[in-house]
């Protein structure tokens, strides 16, 4: 890295929309340590990513709140945007058993959370002339299953949105990359639905995804432009292709 380049990363901004914990933490985590200026959007503090990361508080259930805090954060130059928030609810159940406002909530958080942050954010990206997208995935989006079906759509359906958006622009201006873990994920989400005496061991860990935050940050995607990433227990990632689906979790709880 020339001293030009060195001066710009220094002065490079990121935004992690649910990014205090779990994946999106363990992608700013990345970001933060490529040189990045990291905005945190969540509804808790992040813990342990020092004074390069800037804490805004927002619940994305609040639609009012979370288009006042994209605004805001659209007003500043901006380099990187990450959207890695999620809601599992309350637990893994049959459609008809899950309840109009679980459902409503996994949409206004997933859906419309990630569509308010790009229609805010798209156009600070693309002023910057050589934006990044990453878009937190999963592997229901490819395996939708059995009791997961608010989740499983609402995930596909922001797949989708991204996927979209990637063909809107050209890779030099703006560059789309979904990442996806190749397994379950320790973090608090999935630790609310579990005992408290459930083993976690073979789950990963969120700071697995440091690595490919910190890739991506360094490359701002352009050697990954419309890529699906799968990211491996061990901080590795494959291209998801036709030939390699990702595994379902459907027998995971």
């Amino acid at each position: 890295m020339n001293r030009e380049e060195d001066n710009d990363r220094n002065s490079a901004r990121a935004v992690v929309v649910g990014g205090s914990t779990g994946i999106g933490h363990g992608i700013a985590q990345g970001l933060i340590l490529a040189g990045y200026t990291v905005d945190i959007v969540s509804r808790s503090e992040p813990k342990g990513l020092g004074p390069k990361a800037r804490w805004h508080h927002c619940d994305l259930g609040d639609q009012a709140a979370t288009s006042r805090t994209m605004q805001s954060l659209a007003a500043e130059p901006l380099d990187v945007f990450c959207f890695a928030a999620a809601y599992y609810g309350e637990a893994r159940k049959k459609m008809a058993e899950t309840t109009e406002l679980e459902w409503a909530r996994q949409v206004q958080v997933m859906m419309h959370g990630l569509w308010t942050g790009l229609h805010s954010c798209l156009p600070a990206l693309l002023d910057a002339g050589d934006g990044l997208l990453i878009s937190v995935s999963s592997e229901v989006v490819y395996n939708s299953g059995p009791d997961r079906s608010g989740y499983a759509a609402v995930k596909a359906a922001a797949s989708a949105l991204v996927q979209s958006v990637a063909q809107e622009y050209d890779a030099k201006d703006l560059r789309v990359v979904e990442l996806l873990p190749s397994g379950m994920v320790d973090s608090p989400g999935i630790r609310s639905r579990r005992p408290s005496q459930f083993d976690y061991t073979g789950y990963m860990t969120p700071d697995k995804f440091g690595a490919i935050g910190y890739h991506l940050g360094t490359t701002k995607g352009r050697t990954d432009a419309g890529k699906v990433l799968a990211v491996a227990a061990d901080g590795t990632w494959t291209e998801v292709t036709e030939g390699s689906m990702p595994t379902s979790q459907s027998g995971s709880r």
